[in-house]
């Protein structure tokens, strides 16, 4: 599991650049909503990590706006010698 964007605006969740796999989570810390954008394999993953650290402050999880492939997304391209 790996945390994107940790106590962030929600319009981050309508970036198109972001994974496919990516999650948009909100809670409760303190009485007011937080909100985390998260990606993992599996999306039970996500959840499991979030219930057992919030529990009853977990409120929803929603998915992004994302349209990368996961593998593909925070990789850069090779780069290339200059030939001679």
């Amino acid at each position: 599991m790996k945390v994107i964007h940790e106590n962030c605006d929600p319009e981050f969740a309508q970036d198109k650049s972001l994974p496919s796999n990516a999650f948009i989570i909100e809670y409760k810390s303190e009485g007011t909503s937080c909100f985390d954008i998260v990606s993992a394999g599996k999306q039970v993953e996500i959840f499991d990590a979030y219930w057992d650290k919030y529990h009853d402050d977990f409120v929803t999880m929603k998915q992004t706006e994302g349209r990368i492939n996961p593998k593909m997304w925070g990789n850069e391209p090779p780069k290339t010698k200059k030939k001679k």
